[in-house]
Parts: structure tokens; sequence; C-alpha cells
């Protein structure tokens, strides 16, 4: 069993954890409960009923968070001619094909990556790379498109990108611990109102199983989950 430090011990106190919580209840306990030096992400975990070895189970799916994630996120669209204006126009922070060359060259100073359907068989080369990190374009999530300028402004103001791991969970981030209460909750209710719409028709029984909140450092707060059982 894993120990903890005194401040995470301390942390602990501010919740019961033979309760569940309704999620203002629980965000408020993860603020009062961060302890680090840094403002901490916040973060939800989801435990679904599915089983991601059957690709008719897999929970994945993108949400914009209303009130942003709190982190400036650094976009790179590979794209040319119109395509590249539109989305320099729209904020991209790097545009252009001659970045496959940088990031063939190790370059990787970027935190999503769009391109438009054209340029995919250039990328392909760069799965190796790409793959691992969670950074090669995809359809589903929305990073392979024409529409470049919508892309980049949503990624921009909140966009995120969930995913159903092997054993069945989600994390997401669903903004800083410096958020206020209300942008948090808001947050947390977009997150989990897209988790309910993905649940795919092959899962059976309870489908939303657990669902709690952490800080960075801080812990666990479980929260009610009787809305999103499914």
């Amino acid at each position: 069993m894993r120990e903890h430090g005194k401040k995470y011990n301390n942390a602990a106190k501010h919740r019961d954890i033979a309760t569940t919580y309704q999620p203002k209840q629980a965000l408020e306990i993860v603020k009062k409960a961060a302890f680090a030096k840094f403002d901490e992400t916040v973060e939800v975990a989801v435990r679904l009923g599915v089983d991601p070895r059957h690709a008719d189970q897999v929970v994945r799916g993108t949400v914009v968070l209303p009130a942003g994630t709190g982190k400036s996120v650094r976009v790179l669209v590979i794209a040319v001619g119109d395509k590249a204006r539109e989305a320099q126009e729209a904020g991209a922070d790097f545009v252009g094909i001659e970045h496959i060359q940088k990031i063939k060259d190790g370059w990787l100073d970027f935190d999503v990556l769009i391109a438009t359907p054209d340029q995919m068989g250039q990328l392909g080369q760069l799965g190796r790379v790409l793959g691992p990190r969670g950074l090669m374009p995809n359809p589903k999530a929305g990073t392979v498109t024409f529409n470049v300028s919508n892309a980049v402004k949503e990624t921009k103001a909140g966009k995120i990108e969930f995913r159903v791991d092997k054993a069945g969970n989600v994390h997401a981030p669903i903004g800083k611990v410096s958020f206020g209460l209300d942008a948090l909750e808001t947050n947390f209710t977009a997150f989990m109102d897209q988790i309910v719409r993905a649940k795919p028709a092959a899962a059976k029984g309870v489908y939303v199983k657990n669902v709690s909140v952490s800080s960075t450092m801080g812990p666990g707060v479980t929260i009610d989950t009787n809305p999103y059982r499914g």
C-alpha cells in the first residue's frame, strides 16, 4: 500500500473517504485540500462499465471546456495555401508542411497537431513519434479537418480529447485550482455530459461506475454517480 506524506495526509482530512459528494462540494474540497506551491491542475477520473478490448466499447471523444483549461496550448497546423493562411488567422502557433521535417529531426514543442486530410499521407511516416505521445491527428478528435479555423479556435478555447484506457478508466483535466468554483463545476458538467453521450450501444449494465476529482498532488474526492449511471 502506498504511503503518503504529511502534507497529503493533512489534505486528505478535508474529505470523508466513505462519502460521495455532489460535484460542487467535491470541487470545493479539492480546492481547499490543494497544498502544492504551483497552480495544480484539477483532474477528473471516471471508471466506466465497458470492456475496451472490444472495438465497439471504446469510449473516446472531445469536449470544449466552457471555462477553458487554464493552460496555454501550442497548436501546430500542417496545411498549405489558403488553409495555412486560415490557420494563421485563427491563432495557430506554428503553420506549414516544413514542420514535418522538423519533427523528424526531433522537434516536438507543440501540444496539439491539426492537419488537413490531404496532408495526412506525409504524417503517416511519423506515427512512431507522434502516436505514443498522443499527437497524431485523428478525424474522431476533430484534428484531421479542412475546417482548420474552427479546429484551432476550439483547441485554443479549451477543447480536450479523452479516451478510455485498457482498464476502463478515463482521465481528463478540467481546469486549475486557481479557477473559481463555478468555472470548475461548469467544466466538470460539460465533461460528464460528453462522457454520457459517448456511451457505446454495446455497453451493458452500469455505465458510469465511479467518478472522482482531485488536484495534481491532492487526494481524490468521490462524486455521487447517480445522475450519470445510465
